[in-house]
């Protein structure tokens, strides 16, 4: 029986290759503080079914490429989907094509601009 594994895929964007992430808590022996420790391993994926964010199992195989030793046994949980931007930034990001420094003094032109106004109305 080969040694299996369950993580998370963290990378589908090589053909044929996942990468997935192993998380575990481990306590240290001398002073016994629990603490996180995350392991990568790639594994080969035959017919690309997985993507980034599923649950998958693993299993270890005979060294398909430097490295890549285990394969893909089964997807487990599909990942159920992505953050959206607010519609807004979506927008100036898609007319202007711009970066976030461009984005970030927009806003503070507009916000330097509402103030103005209401200064304006004040007096």
């Amino acid at each position: 029986m080969s040694h299996t594994l369950i993580g998370t895929v963290t990378s589908d964007s090589r053909d044929k290759t996942i990468t997935v992430s192993i998380v575990s808590r481990e306590t240290h022996p001398l002073y016994r503080k629990q603490y996180t420790k995350t392991r990568k391993y790639t594994a080969h994926d035959e017919k690309n079914e997985a993507h980034k964010g599923d649950r998958v199992e693993i299993a270890s195989c005979r060294p398909i490429s430097a490295t890549k030793a285990y394969t893909l046994v089964k997807v487990i949980e599909k990942a159920r989907g992505t953050v959206e931007l607010k519609e807004d930034v979506n927008a100036i990001v898609e007319e202007k094509k711009v970066g976030a420094d461009e984005i970030a003094k927009a806003a503070k032109a507009a916000e330097a601009a509402e103030a103005e106004a209401k200064e304006g109305e004040d007096k």
